[in-house]
């Protein structure tokens, strides 16, 4: 995924050593009513104070003691959590401890085949092109692109070809040069902020079942069309995954055109390019999609639009319900219907939001290395929940040597 490829600080010459005493601080730090979090933890707060993220304050100590630190800044990130801590200008700390992932039905043992073929297919690759064009340089997989292959991602690829090996392959491939070429890491943060600077999006809180929520607000449109726009969105996206807790693999997409003007939202050439990035790149990634305050000529672009979505997104896509119904009031905009009285600050969110995301992306990058760095890792194991690593479960599957 973007950015996930973390450097290891000046003056630490053995990153898996360095990787090996982060993820051992990040797993001190846990508390044992948040033990799902390599990165996070929080303490409850009370309706006088905000909740605490002290996982920097972990990432310090390892620092002062010749291990990596999780931030580049080891500030302490001090996060919301609900409602009851007033105006909220920064992202939550936390989902719920009601907002919990549902599980998966058991795999049958035809599609366990079909995923240890993928795997041991995937496993092969050493380069891949750089580029969609014929005849394109090749390159090797770098660590970034070798973690984005979780065992989960595997598993969404194939229940988006309905379970053909195969088209998975490809699909995976066509993703990883998509990745390459559209440039995801070179979109920073610094470059991409411009686009938020109204708060046009927001990642903020999770629904009933632990999906990361994501607003779009087309009213706060700030900038003329171009495809910094729908560059921002991926970018959004990537820092929405990176915010699912252990278990979870959606988000929940939450747009509201109240006093969006015709002219604010996204044309039908946006559209379709956004629904191709979707759907070719971020299979079985949307979860929910809750739009509401639909004005006639944004009906008429769904219209539009809608020849190009597939049957199951589709089924995905709720219009003008109660988005109370499917987020916690707690954790849900004022404007959305819910209790957050929340302001938007782009000095404030935008430094905040990152800070949380890169701290995330740290710790997962850590345990991936103490892992051992395997493609088809576990990505509960890779968020901090209590799954075993791919290197534990099979040491633990091998036969005793007694």
């Amino acid at each position: 995924m973007a950015a996930n490829d973390t450097t290891v600080p000046n003056g630490l010459t053995d990153p898996e050593k360095a990787a090996g005493e982060l993820s051992s601080a990040m797993d001190r730090a846990k508390l044992e009513e948040n033990p799902e979090e390599p990165g996070v933890t929080v303490t409850k707060p009370s309706t006088e104070s905000k909740a605490v993220d002290a996982s920097s304050a972990a990432a310090t100590s390892t620092v002062e003691s010749g291990g990596p630190p999780a931030l580049a800044s080891s500030k302490i990130l001090n996060l919301p959590r609900t409602a009851a801590d007033g105006v909220i200008k920064t992202p939550l700390a936390e989902p719920l401890e009601t907002s919990k992932p549902t599980s998966r039905p058991p795999l049958t043992a035809e599609q366990e085949a079909k995923y240890a073929t993928l795997l041991k297919n995937v496993s092969s690759w050493t380069e891949l092109p750089e580029t969609s064009a014929k005849g394109s340089k090749t390159s090797p997989l770098t660590d970034s692109e070798r973690i984005f292959l979780t065992r989960e991602c595997l598993f969404r690829y194939l229940r988006a070809t309905n379970w053909n090996v195969a088209q998975s392959e490809q699909r995976l491939k066509n993703t990883l040069v998509w990745r390459r070429e559209y440039g995801l890491e070179k979109h920073t943060k610094d470059y991409i902020s411009i686009e938020n600077a109204t708060g046009k999006q927001v990642i903020l809180g999770w629904d009933n079942h632990g999906r990361t929520c994501q607003y779009l607000r087309p009213s706060k449109q700030n900038t003329e069309r171009s495809d910094r726009q729908i560059q921002h969105l991926v970018f959004m996206l990537e820092r929405a995954i990176d915010l699912m807790p252990a278990g979870q693999e959606t988000l929940a997409l939450l747009i509201n055109f109240a006093e969006t003007k015709s002219g604010q939202g996204a044309t039908l050439s946006q559209g379709k390019q956004t629904l191709n990035i979707l759907q070719n790149h971020y299979p079985e990634r949307l979860g929910r999609a809750l739009v509401t305050n639909v004005p006639f000529y944004i009906w008429g672009f769904f219209k539009l639009i809608t020849p190009f979505i597939d049957p199951l997104t589709r089924d995905k896509i709720k219009f003008n319900e109660d988005m109370g119904l499917h987020v916690p009031r707690e954790q849900l905009l004022k404007e959305s219907g819910g209790f957050v009285e929340f302001e938007y600050d782009h000095e404030e969110y935008w430094p905040a939001l990152n800070d949380l995301c890169e701290m995330k992306r740290a710790a997962r990058q850590a345990r991936w290395e103490k892992g051992g760095k395997r493609i088809g890792e576990y990505e509960a194991y890779l968020r901090g929940g209590e799954e075993k690593s791919l290197a534990e479960r099979e040491q633990e599957a091998a036969p005793s040597s007694n």
